[in-house]
């Protein structure tokens, strides 16, 4: 094989192609990166991660994320851990930090390989979601068929987060769409559905934007912590947050910044060669 080696990750099934252009710079169209992501004829995920040589100087690497649509975006928790775990295996160490374009993100090595990462502070003011007007976020008036009263919370991406009796009944497929381009949201929005269980439990399925629905979302289960302690869902301010792909544990701490634990793994290496995929940016 000839091209860009690239190594396929995930966390909880939310799979990543990650490339490395931290020595030689990787400038790919949306076209190249959408047939990457294509389950069919390329390698297949929902974001494609680019490692760069870090800008900031208490920073071990620069990570940049574009979505299986080939549009850039701000935050991915789980390609966090998974980035983390690249770097902490290169280098040994058991805390790094990983820059994006919204900021520094500070993982640390957990127990059983998983790794925790401080996703910095959520941001609740309708103009950091943001939303198209002035609103209350705890209840964004923005309904879709049986989904209403969202909550928002920005963790480095937007999110609606709609609380329902069952959220195995929520035809996501449908719903998921509508929110994620509805008018209220001038930047699209990421859609989690969300069912309280026993004790500090929340079960959380979710429509991701530019992608669709994924198997996890680790900003999704930051934001949907952040709301569940808003709307006094739970005792304290930490929880299992249950996805398709498994479980999360996410606490919302006193200063405003959420840690989000994990596992991070490792599916299989390959190359890509760009020139199979022509086209334009």
């Amino acid at each position: 094989m000839s091209g860009l080696p690239f190594i396929k990750m995930h966390g909880l099934g939310n799979d990543f192609v990650v490339l490395d252009a931290r020595t030689t710079p990787i400038d790919l169209s949306v076209s190249q990166v959408q047939a990457m992501a294509d389950r069919r004829t390329g390698a297949g995920c929902d974001q494609f991660i680019v490692m760069e040589t870090a800008q900031h100087k208490d920073a071990d690497v620069f990570m940049r994320i574009r979505n299986a649509d080939g549009n850039e975006v701000e935050a991915c928790g789980n390609a966090t851990r998974c980035i983390a775990r690249i770097v902490m295996d290169e280098t040994g160490k058991s805390d790094v930090v990983v820059e994006t374009v919204v900021g520094l993100l500070r993982a640390s090595a957990g127990e059983k390989g998983n790794v925790c990462v401080n996703m910095g502070p959520a941001r609740l003011n309708w103009d950091e979601i943001p939303t198209a007007e002035e609103c209350d976020t705890l209840n964004m008036p923005v309904t879709v068929g049986p989904l209403e009263g969202p909550v928002g919370v920005n963790v480095g991406n937007p999110h609606a987060v709609y609380f329902v009796d069952d959220c195995e009944m929520v035809d996501l497929m449908a719903a998921g769409p509508h929110v994620e381009t509805h008018p209220f949201f001038p930047e699209r929005i990421n859609v989690e559905v969300v069912s309280k269980l026993d004790g500090n439990r929340l079960r959380m399925r979710v429509w991701e934007r530019g992608v669709g629905i994924t198997q996890a979302c680790g900003t999704g289960a930051c934001a949907t912590l952040v709301a569940a302690v808003r709307r006094g869902m739970i005792d304290g301010r930490k929880a299992e947050v249950i996805l398709d792909g498994g479980s999360l544990t996410i606490e919302w701490l006193e200063n405003g910044e959420i840690l989000m634990t994990g596992p991070a793994s490792r599916a299989f290496s390959g190359s890509f060669d760009p020139a199979v995929y022509p086209g334009q940016a």
